[in-house]
Order: C-alpha cells, then structure tokens, then sequence
C-alpha cells in the first residue's frame, strides 16, 4: 500500500506541471445534484457522518449528498488519486491531517475552501475556528484549503482504579516524564501489571506531538509551512534522549510498546496497561470497553527543556474539495459545509465522536449544554491544545509525502526499542532518509 500511495502521489503532482483535464462544461443542473464524499473512518464514526449526510439531504431537495466509505484514510487518498486520473473524482475527501502537505502541493487537483465559499456566499471567518485547527490547514496568509472536520489530539489516559489500588492519587496524575516514570514503577511493583504505560500512533504521540509540546521544531522553515525546501531536524538531544529513554524503560517493563497505529488500545482497556497516551477521539471506544474508571490528563513533558508544556497539535482529518466539478455542484458543497460547521451540528459531533469541536461556537455550545461537566475529559484536549499561542514549531506540519515519512521515523522508534541501534543512530538514519523523500517530493513541485 506505501509503493501504490507513493506512485498515486507522484501521479497527483502532474497537474501542477502542467497537465490539465480541462474546465468543466456549463450545463444547466437538474435537482437534485448528487454529491460524493469519500471518507476513511469506518464502524460507528462512518455511520454517524452518513447520518450527518442523511439529515442534510432531508432538510433541503436540491442536493443530494451521499458517504462512500474507501477503508482507511491511506486507501481512501489512494482511491481518489487514481479516481482522479481517470476523471471520475469524488466532490469531497477526506484527508487525513499528515495529507495535507501533498495535497497543497497540488493545488490544480483541488478547489481551496476558502474560494469555494466565498464564490457562493458563505464566507469563512477563520477566527471563529480553533487556531490550532486552522493554522494546519491554511496558508501563509490564512485562508483554509480544506475544510475542518475531526480533528483530534493526543491526551493521557489514566487508570483511576489502578491509581487507588497502588496508593496513587487520581487527582493528582503524572505531568512529567520523571512523574510517569515514578508512578509506572509504583504500579509495576504492585505485580498486577506487564507494564506501567503504552502508547497509540508513536511518530503522532511521541514525536510530532512531543516536539510540539515541547516547542521543538521537526523540520526547518517552521515545520514546512514556509517551503517546500524544508528539512527535518528532529535528531537533536531532546529527541534522543527521549527515544532512548523509551527504549531503556521498555527493557524493565515501566513502557511497552504495542505497534505503528492503535494497536495498544487493548492493553489499556483491558487493564493490564494502566496508563496510555491516546487521542481525544479514542474516549468512545475506551467507555465502550474499560470495565474500570479512567480519566485523563495533559500530556508529560520534559521538566528541564524550555519552553514546555506549549502546545499540543492535532490528528485526525479535514474534508477536502476536488477539482474538475461543476458550479451547481460547488454551490451544493458550500451550502453541506455551512451545515456541517453549525455550532448544532458540530457540538453533536464533538460529544458523540470525541473529536474537538473545532469552532469556539460549539465549544461554547457544549458547555452550555452542560457536557463537560459530564465528562471532563473532553475539555481536557481542548484546554491542552489552546493551552499557548501556538508557535511556528507548534502549529503544524506541512512536509510533503508525510505518511512515507512518518514511516522512516517509526522504522527508526523501532530500532531503538528492540537495541538494533542507539537512539541517536536510529534518528539519525530516520532524518537522511525523511530528507530524500522530502527532495524527491520538493522536484515534483517545482
């Protein structure tokens, strides 16, 4: 799948070189106009935004919007692209958020949100958004090429009952890593436990967001939101020390690993983990599934470096608009957006998925509603993200071909947790190899 994506990018940059499938004829619409929409989530979250759909096409008869689930967010940005080529491409798709470098490198393929809104009437304010949202998904002058729609971040999960059984106390959880480290021997030594702490999604949790969390640059050229020419630098002695720690506490059972994606989810809910570094968005499937009381908390940082705690940054995806399409069926996108970003809509979406309620409308709206007094969690992410303007280390990402990259560095997290190489050798490697790709992808551009 990483070959065929590589080879699907490649064939996406060919536009902006000069390749060009020709405006779309003008023909007068028939209603309703049907509109597409792609998306990589699945299992309850899939069914809830074909219910999303649903609602919008039963309050208005001139469009008529229908979800196509294409697997994950990789076989979905595959599908499109290939789609795309052939001249068959969905109205809208969703990107996952390491997406979005290669999609703003190909502006031919897609029509920028802000354009499409504003050519019909339904302007976006960026200000009504979370900063921290926006500011991945817009330019340098600050207008959005896609549209906000799940976005998440990494929180730290806790075992309260576990807490109490070891004498920890669940108000007060770790907030550094040294405190981790504490409370994972106290709970090791308790013999109930394989380890004290696991992680999902490593490169998302441990080092793009550990880097921005600790307002270190991944990348130069304010983690390539300022070029195409940018270049990785996360082999420095922050990073290191990190990695190697990780490493070293793997080998006395206080961290364990479980895998690139969410793979470590079970051994938290099943008790046997009880602390994780998961996103906002995994709270549903964690109430489904923990037969104990948990709770969650910022994410720990490194007391000694400066500059931390800053801020986190997102996960998750946006909501993408091909090009190629008629101006009845952008006017009909527009108007399914403006639905999708009522603060109605998208508190229900926040308390139902976990994802961040992405306007300050909804946020407002949820607690109003009362929800965070409910479940105190879901402020937690927000207030973490929001917790410091953001900076040009932790604002985001925008390196090209990043689903190839976040590859190179879990290759070389993997190294240094099974000792095949030091920490320092295995970034070191990861940061040559991320920067060829960069290369490769920088020509395609140009």
């Amino acid at each position: 799948m990483r070959k065929l994506l590589l080879i699907a990018v490649v064939a996406l940059m060919v536009p902006a070189l000069g390749f060009s499938r020709g405006a779309p004829e003008t023909v007068t619409p028939d209603f309703p106009i049907e509109l597409e929409m792609w998306i990589g989530l699945g299992g309850e979250l899939g069914q809830r935004i074909e219910e999303m759909a649903g609602d919008f096409n039963a309050m208005q008869d001139r469009y008529l919007v229908s979800v196509v689930e294409q697997g994950d967010y990789e076989e979905a940005m595959t599908s499109a692209i290939a789609a795309y080529r052939a001249g068959n491409q969905p109205h809208i798709l969703q990107v996952y958020e390491v997406g979005t470098g290669t999609f703003m490198g190909s502006r031919d393929v897609i029509k920028p949100v802000y354009q499409l809104m504003a050519e019909y009437g339904r302007p976006m304010d960026p200000d009504e958004y979370l900063s921290q949202v926006t500011a991945y998904y817009s330019d340098l002058d600050g207008n959005m090429l896609s549209f906000p729609f799940n976005s998440s971040t990494p929180i730290f999960y806790y075992n309260v009952d576990a807490f109490r059984a070891a004498g920890l106390d669940p108000d007060n959880p770790p907030r550094t890593w040294p405190e981790v480290e504490q409370a994972a021997r106290t709970l090791v030594a308790t013999g109930n436990y394989s380890a004290g702490f696991t992680f999902q999604w490593p490169s998302w949790t441990q080092m793009e967001n550990f880097s921005a969390w600790h307002n270190r640059p991944l990348g130069t050229r304010a983690n390539g939101m300022l070029g195409w020419d940018a270049e990785l630098v996360f082999n420095d002695a922050v990073r290191v020390r990190h990695i190697q720690q990780l490493a070293d506490w793997q080998a006395e059972d206080i961290f364990q690993y479980g895998g690139r994606r969410g793979d470590a989810g079970p051994l938290f809910t099943s008790g046997d983990v009880p602390m994780y570094i998961a996103s906002s968005a995994a709270y549903a499937g964690i109430a489904r599934t923990a037969g104990f009381e948990f709770n969650a908390s910022f994410l720990p940082y490194w007391p000694d470096v400066s500059g931390a705690p800053q801020n986190s940054i997102i996960g998750g995806g946006s909501l993408w608009v091909m090009g190629g399409h008629t101006d009845a069926e952008y006017e009909g996108i527009a108007e399914f957006f403006a639905y999708l970003s009522s603060p109605e809509v998208q508190a229900e979406w926040h308390q139902f998925s976990g994802y961040l309620p992405i306007t300050y409308a909804a946020w407002e709206l949820s607690r109003e509603q009362g929800f965070y007094d409910r479940i105190p969690i879901h402020n937690t992410a927000i207030e973490q993200i929001t917790l410091n303007p953001p900076t040009e280390n932790s604002r985001g990402l925008r390196f090209g071909m990043f689903p190839q990259i976040r590859n190179v560095i879990l290759d070389g997290m993997e190294a240094a947790f099974t000792g095949e190489m030091t920490a320092q050798q295995a970034l070191d490697q990861a940061v040559q190899r991320g920067n060829q790709i960069l290369r490769e992808f920088e020509r395609t551009v140009r």
